[in-house]
């Protein structure tokens, strides 16, 4: 005995939507994932002086911050009891200082005293730590509060020479 049921017309509700959605979703997760949200990103940056052209050109002659570098390198040396002893060293404008920051300071503060009075303002002195590879971070901090301690306002980290 057959169904009636199964002889009844049915109607195509169309294609079969649920794979569509599924990879619209993929692709918008990834798109989401992938993008940047970042603001300052919607223009090109150009290392080019900015300037007006016209009948009153004003060219802006400002004159670019001081860079003062102090290179810092780790190294180890046997300690009087046979242990080995974490110690750093920072070379800037002639001067080498090993694991002392007072010295350091005292140093960093003549420096900036002597740019000071070749009319360098301490606001436009621009001090660069530059590590060395083996570099530990913790004497990184301390060469960075050494220059914090000089007075030194601008204070940045570069890459490993």
């Amino acid at each position: 005995m057959k169904m009636r049921a199964a002889q009844k017309v049915h109607y195509d509700a169309g294609p079969n939507m649920t794979p569509l959605v599924d990879v619209v979703m993929v692709i918008l997760i990834f798109l989401m994932l992938t993008g940047s949200f970042a603001v300052g990103e919607h223009f090109l940056q150009s290392n080019m002086p900015v300037t007006k052209k016209g009948a009153g050109q004003v060219n802006d002659k400002s004159v670019p911050d001081e860079p003062l570098e102090i290179r810092v390198d780790s190294f180890t040396r046997p300690g009087p009891d046979g242990v080995s002893v974490d110690m750093w060293a920072a070379q800037a404008g002639g001067f080498m200082i090993q694991n002392n920051t007072d010295q350091l300071v005292g140093q960093l503060s003549k420096m900036r005293e002597a740019l000071n009075k070749n009319n360098q303002p301490t606001d436009k002195i621009q001090v660069i730590i530059n590590p060395g590879r083996q570099t530990k971070y913790r004497h990184l901090i301390d060469v960075y509060q050494a220059a914090l301690r000089a007075d030194f306002s601008k204070v940045s980290f570069s890459t490993a020479h």
